[in-house]
């Protein structure tokens, strides 16, 4: 799947002071996107505030994103949740014109067995049109995809790589020596990306790279120590973009580089103003 190698962007979605959709605001990040080397989009992931739009509001994102894309570079959609159930009717209900693969979450709250983790995603993978990516993020689900239900998801066909997020490079490492070599291993942190090209990874689905998309080229792209220093140059303001709530930090940070508005939806507010001082501060020019 060479399509999903490099930087994939989770894509935010730009709002209007009144909280409506700006989709003018949404075409300008795509192209800032495309035009700095982005090598996919990821539409309606977390970073995208996904859980605070209605179903028809993330299908006319989807809709807006794939008709002004207009095939420049792939898209995976985010369809996740807790309630299996649910997804399967979404995957039902989803006009997948257009969309590539999607990104699944791992369910959170209810916190399942590994056992119950694997046969939610069987079942998605069974019912999906399009491949699927696991989404590991234990920070947000409260469980783990151990690196076994990683190797053990890997034998379904249509299953196709992870998103790690757990932040362990062990359990990355045994993912890398246990799936498949087509199996993509995708980095949830925008700063370990690097490390992970070393052990076998694939690239990025990245928050930051809607701001600084010509840096994550050179992360998911260049020689190690080219991507390396790439990587160093985000190392103080990346803290800053979840500190309040993602995408609060980047929202504010997209503001200041002239490509959206702050505006985020509730329980999100706006940044504080210690946070938009330091994110100036430390902001790559």
């Amino acid at each position: 799947m060479l399509k999903f190698q490099g930087t994939g962007v989770a894509l935010i979605t730009p709002f209007h002071e009144d909280y409506s959709i700006d989709y003018g605001g949404l075409k300008k990040v795509i192209d800032h996107v495309i035009e700095g080397g982005s090598d996919y989009l990821v539409v309606q992931g977390t970073t995208g505030e996904t859980a605070t739009l209605s179903k028809e509001e993330k299908r006319a994102v989807l809709k807006a994103a794939i008709e002004y894309t207009a095939g420049r570079i792939p898209i995976v959609y985010g369809i996740g949740g807790n309630n299996t159930q649910a997804i399967l009717d979404e995957i039902k209900t989803t006009d997948f014109t257009g969309v590539d693969a999607i990104l699944s979450v791992s369910p959170y709250y209810n916190k399942p067995s590994q056992a119950g983790i694997i046969s939610h995603y069987l079942n998605i993978a069974d019912a999906c049109p399009v491949p699927v990516i696991l989404y590991n993020v234990p920070g947000r689900t409260m469980s783990n995809l151990t690196y076994q239900t990683t190797v053990e998801l890997s034998k379904h066909p249509n299953i196709i790589g992870i998103k790690e997020a757990s932040g362990d490079l062990s359990q990355c490492m045994r993912i890398a020596a246990k799936v498949p070599e087509d199996f993509l291993i995708i980095s949830g942190d925008d700063i370990l990306t690097p490390s992970l090209r070393v052990i076998g990874g694939h690239g990025v689905i990245s928050v930051l790279a809607n701001a600084y998309p010509k840096i994550f080229r050179e992360i998911s792209h260049a020689d190690y120590d080219t991507a390396k220093k790439a990587a160093f140059k985000l190392l103080d303001v990346n803290p800053m973009m979840y500190e309040e709530g993602n995408p609060v930090g980047l929202k504010y940070l997209m503001q200041e580089l002239g490509l959206c508005g702050e505006t985020v939806r509730l329980p999100l507010v706006k940044g504080s103003e210690n946070l938009k001082e330091r994110i100036r501060k430390y902001m790559p020019r």
